[in-house]
This record gives C-alpha cells, sequence and structure tokens, in this order.
C-alpha cells in the first residue's frame, strides 16, 4: 500500500468525523429547537418526539467515539491529528449533554403542558432559547471552518445569557412569593430556564477546544460568567 494511498485515507478518516459531528450538531439544534416549541405551545406529543430524538443524538456520541478510538489505536496520531481526534471527542460529549438538556425541557413539558404560561415570561425564555440556539450554531461553523475569531465571539457572549438568566430568575421568584399557586409552574420553567443556559455553557465549553484545535493552547483570559443567582439567594436570605 502506497503512502499516498494511507494519507488520502487517513484524511477521509478525519473528514468522516468532522461529517459526522456536523450531522450530531444539526440533529442537536433541531432538538433544542423542538424542545423550546413543545414548552411555549405547552405540546405533550412534540415533547414525546423530543425525548425518543435524543436517542439518535446519543447514538452519534457511541459511533463517533468508537471511530475516533480506532483511528487513535490504528493510526498512532500525533500534533495537529491527534488534537483534530480528541477535540472530536470532547465536542462530541458537549453535544450530547445539550441533547440531554433538551430532553429535560421536553419532560418538564409532560407535567405543566396543562397550566398557563405567563406571556411575559415566556417571551423571556424565547429570548433566551434564540440566543443559546444562535450560539450553538455559530461554534459548530467555527469548528467546521476552523474559525477562532467565530468561537471566541461566543465564548464572550455566554454572559449574555446569564444576564438573560439572572433577570428570568428574578421573575420567576417574584411570581412564587406573589401567589404560592405558582409555584409548581414557576419551578418547572426555572428548571428550563437552566437547561437554557447550561446549554450556553456547553456551547463555551466547545468554542475552547475549536480554539485549542486551531491553535494548540488554551484561551488565556478568564472564562466570563454571568450566573449570579446564587448570590441572589444568599442575599435574599440575609435579608430574613
Amino acid at each position: 500500500m502506497s503512502t499516498e494511498h494511507i494519507v488520502t485515507s487517513y484524511e477521509d478518516e478525519l473528514a468522516s468525523l468532522d461529517n459526522k459531528i456536523a450531522q450530531m450538531g444539526g440533529l442537536t439544534e433541531h432538538l433544542i429547537a423542538d424542545a423550546f416549541d413543545a414548552l411555549s405551545k405547552r405540546d405533550a406529543e412534540l415533547a414525546v418526539k423530543v425525548i425518543s430524538d435524543d436517542d439518535k443524538i446519543d447514538q452519534f456520541e457511541l459511533d463517533i467515539e468508537e471511530q475516533a478510538i480506532a483511528m487513535i489505536a490504528r493510526r498512532q496520531p500525533m500534533a495537529l491529528d491527534l488534537r483534530q481526534i480528541m477535540v472530536a471527542i470532547k465536542i462530541t460529549s458537549d453535544l450530547e449533554r445539550i441533547g440531554d438538556l433538551g430532553k429535560n425541557m421536553a419532560k418538564r413539558v409532560l407535567s405543566i403542558h396543562s397550566e398557563r404560561h405567563p406571556a411575559q415570561l415566556m417571551h423571556g425564555m424565547r429570548s433566551m432559547q434564540e440566543l443559546a440556539l444562535g450560539q450553538l450554531k455559530d461554534v459548530l461553523d467555527s469548528y467546521a471552518e476552523r474559525n477562532t475569531n467565530k468561537a471566541l465571539a461566543v465564548w464572550r457572549g455566554d454572559e449574555e445569557i446569564d444576564a438573560i438568566y439572572n433577570s428570568l430568575f428574578r421573575e420567576l421568584l417574584t411570581y412564587m412569593m406573589e401567589d404560592p399557586r405558582n409555584i409548581g409552574l414557576c419551578t418547572h420553567l426555572l428548571f428550563c430556564a437552566k437547561n437554557l443556559e447550561r446549554i450556553g455553557d456547553h456551547t463555551t465549553n466547545i468554542a475552547e477546544n475549536v480554539h485549542y484545535l486551531v491553535l494548540g493552547n488554551p484561551i488565556q483570559e478568564e472564562r466570563p460568567k454571568g450566573d449570579k443567582t446564587s448570590q441572589m439567594l444568599v442575599n435574599h436570605d440575609d435579608q430574613d
């Protein structure tokens, strides 16, 4: 077997990893969009579909991990090639977790699909969902393009998602304190908002891995973080 053939075959395998991650990323984007549509429309049937669709994302994770491990065993890659395989595994793990968070949102829908959602709360959650989904799309594009500038923009944009989450957290607490009958619904919505915030965190993980893949070193800046909900709870307790 010629060296040229070996190199071409290896490049095909690396391209195959990228292609599978693109497919997995696309499925994950659709799942998150459907999960939020199910929440906003209180659509139990769509929520059940979302829960089922998560299995496809899980299968992609298994397939990519198996291919990556086999490539390491056969090819014994070094430098950039090894980074590409290891980053593929890490990105796949984050996408799987994002899928799980979408599935968790769908499960909440099954508990509250018959209850009325306050319009202003759903407006805030939609803004958060659109931002998180846009960040996910951008970071997947940054991986496909090996674009560190786009990855850094996503990395820095996580604070905006956190800011919306902080605002929603305050609103939900207010609704619960004003009327105890809101506690059940608002608790479920609070978990859904937290899932969206965590999706932003996993997207930020992917951005860091794209930066490492391309440049071979981690981002040197301190990771931006704007989730202040734990401080809100402490401050509230101090006032009691």
